[in-house]
């Protein structure tokens, strides 16, 4: 397979490795300093695309490979907002996305058994619950997109909170949350790849459930296996639905 690694930084170097490895070709690179080369001609090059620009250019890195005919993995958050906008164009010119907020396998499962223990604890009023998410200062939006997905997935199960906040420790004042309010708490601390805890606090007992990524390449790995996936694929689909965890 034929890939343009769209946003060549940290993760895209390690997206490079990973693709190589499993046998794929890379037929182009984007960063800053060649964001000239990033045309429709070159795009056409590839079968598929892969993002980890910034949230300022994603939309355009899309809409360039739907000019191009070429699939897209997105990998950049921060651009959510406009997803609608973005699907209903994948979908009317037929074309090809997949965007997740993180591509881990073990991310995934998190996901998974985060909704499963929301539904079990939506049956104990007397637990409040908090998402807390450490990532290094580097990274632009806060909160996380996975932190995002986390909270998504609590509201969904959790009938006593409807909506998430987030609360940038260290720049933001003091954040005082209604009831029906979900706290995400961002922390960004040099060097800390991405950890993530889901915490459930009663006045007896408190029960966390965390994920703890040691480097980038379990996303890395798992953009490149996205990559795979949607190859030969049409339509807009989710990271999780590469996914299938029922027993």
């Amino acid at each position: 397979m034929k890939i343009a690694i769209l946003g060549y930084g940290k993760m895209g170097q390690i997206v490079e490795q990973f693709a190589i490895e499993r046998g794929h070709d890379i037929v182009l690179k984007v960063n800053a300093e060649n964001v000239d080369d990033l045309t429709i001609e070159n795009l056409k090059n590839a079968d598929v695309a892969i993002d980890f620009s910034t949230p300022d250019s994603v939309l355009q890195n899309i809409g360039l490979c739907f000019d191009a005919g070429v699939a897209i993995v997105v990998g950049t958050t921060g651009w959510y907002g406009r997803l609608q906008e973005v699907k209903n164009q994948c979908v009317e010119g037929n074309n090809t996305l997949l965007y997740g907020s993180n591509f881990s396998v073990g991310v995934n499962i998190f996901f998974y058994v985060n909704k499963m223990l929301a539904k079990i604890m939506n049956r104990y009023p007397q637990y409040e619950v908090q998402v807390e998410e450490i990532h290094h200062t580097a990274k632009i939006d806060s909160p996380s997109g996975t932190a995002m997905s986390i909270a998504e997935g609590i509201i969904s199960e959790l009938d006593r909170k409807n909506e998430w906040v987030n609360e940038l420790i260290g720049s933001d004042p003091d954040l005082i949350t209604k009831p029906d309010q979900l706290l995400i708490e961002s922390h960004r601390i040099e060097d800390v790849p991405g950890t993530h805890t889901v915490i459930y606090s009663s006045e007896v007992d408190d029960l966390e459930f965390k994920h703890k990524a040691h480097s980038r390449a379990g996303f890395a790995l798992g953009a490149v296996l996205a990559a795979e996936w949607v190859h030969k694929k049409t339509g807009f689909f989710n990271v999780t639905d590469m996914f299938d965890f029922s027993v």
